[in-house]
């Protein structure tokens, strides 16, 4: 079963790593007072890790919780 998990997680970071590949574009990020253009796939690189870190987190504290 654990096999099947890391064959599904690495498909969907190929695919995200495609989709990122593909989508060069410059997009412009506005928040509060900060004004930027970056790369599109820049942008989705980091929101991912930033998704990967958060689940990470919830993993973690939730698998805590368990052991207690």
């Amino acid at each position: 079963m654990r096999s099947i998990k890391s064959i599904i997680s690495l498909l969907l970071i190929i695919a995200a790593l495609i989709f990122s590949i593909q989508n060069v574009a410059a997009v412009e990020i506005q928040f509060l007072l900060w004004s930027f253009s970056i790369p599109r796939a820049l942008l989705i690189t980091i929101l991912l890790g930033v998704g990967f870190v958060i689940g990470m987190l919830f993993y973690s504290i939730a698998f805590r919780r368990r052991r207690h």
